[in-house]
């Protein structure tokens, strides 16, 4: 990928490290994460999916690992809100720029409150899209912090 993606360019403009890992996207698949994590021969665990909600009427990413669910009632608790539900696909796709299955919490169009799940902090790296089906971005969990301005907090149930 000779230009890269925003996720990619916002990276390197940074100064972030990260790896990239290439893999075959089955078009039939609608469980993205965990193709990834298959695909990649990787802990699920370790894989993190992109998810954008709305809180009180402003939307919010939330970072979780691909083998859990995101816990609504504690996403917003985290960004000091009272209400949250699952975001339209349509409009998390315009307010990002990315297609859902390669959402990536990084270098989207339009800038949100992030808050990444606690459990990342538990491995040296973490997996999250690169900004597209078929890639993710392998980096440090403080450096998707750094990359994001994520807040860290307990938001995954399963």
């Amino acid at each position: 990928m000779a230009a890269g993606t925003p996720a990619t360019v916002a990276l390197t403009a940074a100064g972030i490290p990260f790896t990239e890992h290439s893999y075959d996207h089955d078009p039939g698949t609608t469980n993205f994460g965990l193709e990834a994590a298959e695909a990649l021969q990787l802990d699920p665990e370790q894989v993190f999916k992109t998810l954008l909600a709305d809180v009180d009427g402003s939307l919010v990413v939330g970072i979780v690992p691909v083998t859990g669910k995101l816990d609504l009632k504690a996403l917003a608790s985290a960004v000091g809100g009272k209400r949250a539900e699952m975001a339209d696909p349509k409009l998390a796709e315009r307010r990002t720029g990315y297609i859902v299955g390669g959402i990536s919490p990084i270098g989207q169009k339009n800038r949100h409150t992030t808050v990444l799940d606690e459990t990342a902090e538990l491995y040296d790296t973490v997996f999250v899209s690169g900004g597209r089906r078929g890639l993710d971005i392998e980096l440090a969990p403080a450096d998707l912090v750094r990359a994001t301005d994520a807040v860290v907090a307990a938001i995954a149930r399963t």
